[in-house]
């Protein structure tokens, strides 16, 4: 067999890479700065470990976060050493390689062989029971919410026995520590086990058989680990354990990138790799090979801001290229404007739409794009996620809106007639169904006949007789109201909007945004009618998935892949960073924005462009803007400044004061001198809507609230809608008005 040094995969390596795979024993942080090829190190120091036979292929364990990666560094490392890839037993992600132990001892954890892993549907029919069985109100404390809160346990390691009780309080008025136990007892009396349990049990197992962690300790010589800022406490317990003996784990990963503390993700596990792991040795790859040296610059110097990290600084052998743009406009209908017209352009001059990519900070603001590329033709795909107008919620919305303007739509009916939930199960709408073809009429009709027999029970009555009665008041008001009230008034009157503002999933507040950009799209247009008939269009427009497109996603989405040309929109205070982030997060949110930011900026090859807008039309309502912090932080050597997007007649602004518009206080820097001359702050936005728009909160100060997450609290100030919440232990909150109840 050859030697490691002479591969070519090898001889590509640069000599810090080589430093990386010829390292022997003892743990090896190495710390893969974006682009700087750490999957070549990873796979080659596999390949390796096997050539020199350091140990055998069942005494390896390597362990990816996608079954993806998991397949590409298999296929990887069998085009260097061939057939013993396949003696590779332990490559694969935690999940898998937890799953694979829990088989061979299933009684030690109170499972049985042939246990089954539940899916996220199968977890919430299970909650729901629970739920029921609890007499909890499941309208106010939803199965979605609970296993999101267990998620969050099992992903910091903790059973139900170690739950804190003001961690249990979270849920249900303190129930959440005994429905948690109760799930986990459910669980063993059905042979089953959630994603959660196969890392969570295989810590119990090895805790409570010391005998059977050894054989494992022994087993893996060498440890491989992809991503290592991305685990999270669970993940990270688990190779604590198995690395206990030979003490040989390689760990790539990059403190600058952990980005998903929402899922779990603990950056602290990468930072304490030199004291959780005893003369450990630290190699940082620097060299990137992807991005110009403007852009590398221009993100080292940004993610300095952030004091937890090791610290390292992106270069290469390349010419500084095309600096990193940095573009004012006025608002955010024309940076979406500025942005298609620029890819557009370079659609004409034959550039590859599909080494083009937008990347938002949130779903909300695909919406506006989305729309320009439908109007002016042009083919994009959103990754990661479905388009703005796919998404449940706004499908939900629209739908209610036909039911408005037209209650025989019995499709529309169908699909929201019990969202949110109101009683109405699958035999009473096949009941329903079945009536109203049989007798040849609308299911509109059919409920309005139904009801008044004695096939419906009584409680399912009530809840049908109400839905009629909003559907005709709905169609009643459709001439008299705008179309935008109108759009407001059926999500409210049907529960929409409540049951939204109700739900303590992580995704929800993401959901009430997108129904807000909803509303804000709605306005340009004529009617609900017009609005529908547009949407209708949008959704039937480039249904061919072949050929080049634009990509859209969010900066989430975006880690690990690469573009030419990458636009990156919204950079303003709270938008990015994210203004939900910093309340609920202080300053470790605010660091985890910038590593987003750092990851955006890095995606590009050739060219980063940055927008930020003046001016912002939130919820029928003008807000000025001030550039994101991250501008101010970027190096002027490094980026150019583009002033020249303000279009239209918007008035004469030389006379406003800048301290009226920045704070002082928060940032003097020379970067953000700039970024102020940058600016052009729309301070006299037309004052009659401002005027028009309520913006008083129902809460005054001193008054007694409760939060689902933070608890009791007493608010301290109010700014619009805005509340800012003293809640004791955990702290003072800033919070919107919508998430917080008057505490009784």
């Amino acid at each position: 067999m050859l030697k490691i040094n002479e591969l070519d995969a090898f001889k590509k390596l640069n000599e810090v890479q080589k430093e990386a795979v010829l390292h022997d024993d003892g743990p090896l942080l190495v710390l893969a700065g974006a682009g700087t090829g750490k999957t070549g190190v990873l796979t080659t120091r596999l390949a390796r470990i096997l050539m020199e036979n350091m140990a055998l292929p069942g005494e390896i364990l390597s362990v990816t976060f996608t079954n993806k990666a998991a397949n590409e560094m298999k296929s990887r490392v069998g085009n260097l050493i061939g057939d013993m890839v396949t003696g590779l037993k332990w490559l694969g992600t935690f999940h898998s390689i937890g799953a694979q132990i829990l088989r061979q001892y299933p009684e030690k954890v109170g499972l049985k062989n042939g246990f089954i892993i539940l899916d996220t549907d199968d977890q919430l029919r299970l909650l729901k029971q629970i739920i029921k069985e609890e007499n909890i109100d499941d309208k106010k404390w939803s199965a979605k919410g609970l296993l999101s809160l267990i998620d969050k346990w099992k992903n910091k390691g903790l059973s139900p026995n170690q739950i804190s009780s003001d961690d249990g309080d979270y849920f249900a008025n303190g129930k959440g520590k005994v429905l948690y136990k109760k799930y986990q007892e459910q669980l063993k009396f059905f042979n089953a086990a959630d994603f959660g349990d196969l890392i969570l049990e295989c810590i119990r197992l090895f805790n409570e058989n010391p005998d059977i962690l050894e054989g494992f300790q022994n087993r893996f010589k060498y440890m491989l680990v992809d991503e290592y800022q991305d685990t999270n406490t669970s993940q990270y317990t688990l190779l604590k354990l198995l690395s206990g003996k030979w003490k040989n784990i390689c760990c790539v990963g990059d403190d600058d990138q952990s980005i998903y503390s929402w899922r779990g993700a603990e950056v602290t596990n990468i930072l304490k790799f030199e004291k959780d792991f005893i003369n450990s040795r630290i190699i940082r790859l620097e060299q990137n090979y992807r991005s110009t040296g403007n852009i590398l610059a221009a993100a080292s110097k940004l993610i300095e801001a952030n004091e937890s990290r090791f610290g390292k600084t992106l270069w290469t052998s390349s010419n500084g290229g095309e600096k990193v743009s940095v573009t004012s406009t006025w608002d955010g209908e024309e940076e979406a404007r500025i942005i298609t017209d620029e890819i557009e352009q370079q659609s004409l001059n034959k550039k590859n739409l599909d080494e083009v990519a937008i990347l938002v900070r949130a779903s909300f603001q695909m919406r506006e794009f989305e729309d320009r590329f439908v109007s002016i033709g042009l083919p994009y795909k959103v990754i990661g996620g479905p388009r703005f107008y796919e998404r449940k919620e706004i499908r939900d919305a629209n739908a209610y809106f036909r039911l408005a303007i037209q209650p025989n739509d019995s499709l529309a009916l169908e699909r929201v007639l019990n969202v949110p939930k109101r009683g109405i199960g699958e035999t009473t709408l096949k009941k329903i169904k079945d009536y109203a073809k049989h007798n040849n009429i609308s299911t509109i009709d059919a409920i309005k006949d139904l009801i008044k027999t004695s096939e419906i029970k009584p409680k399912t009555k009530i809840s049908l007789g109400y839905f009629v009665e909003l559907t005709e008041r709905w169609n009643s008001l459709i001439t008299e109201r705008s179309h935008y009230d109108m759009a407001e008034i059926i999500l409210e009157d049907s529960g929409y909007l409540e049951m939204l503002r109700n739900d303590d999933t992580i995704t929800a507040a993401g959901r009430l945004d997108n129904i807000k950009e909803l509303f804000r799209s709605i306005e340009p247009f004529e009617s609900l009618n017009a609005y529908l008939e547009h949407i209708s269009l949008v959704m039937e427009i480039d249904k061919n998935p072949e050929g080049n497109k634009v990509s859209l996603m969010t900066l989430h989405a975006a880690k690990g892949l690469e573009f030419d040309y990458v636009f990156l929109p919204g950079w303003e205070e709270g938008v990015f960073p994210n203004q939900r982030s910093l309340d609920e997060g202080g300053v470790k949110s605010l660091e985890e924005e910038r590593r987003l930011a750092y990851v955006g900026i890095t995606r590009a090859k050739i060219k980063s462009s940055i927008f930020y807008a003046a001016n912002r039309k939130m919820h029928n309502q003008w807000l000025s803007s001030i550039p994101s912090r991250f501008v101010n932080e970027l190096p002027e050597d490094n980026i150019e400044i583009n002033l020249s997007h303000f279009s239209g007649n918007k008035g004469n602004f030389t006379d406003i004061k800048e301290d009226d518009i920045f704070d002082q206080s928060d940032y003097s820097t020379p970067g953000w001198e700039r970024a102020k001359i940058q600016s052009l702050s729309n301070k006299r936005i037309q004052e009659e809507e401002i005027n028009s728009v309520d913006t008083n909160s129902k809460f005054s100060t001193g008054t007694l609230v409760v939060h689902k997450k933070f608890g009791k609290g007493k608010i301290e100030s109010v700014d619009g809608k805005k509340l800012t919440i003293n809640f004791g232990n955990n702290g003072m909150r800033k919070v919107m008005e919508n998430f917080v109840d008057i505490a009784t």
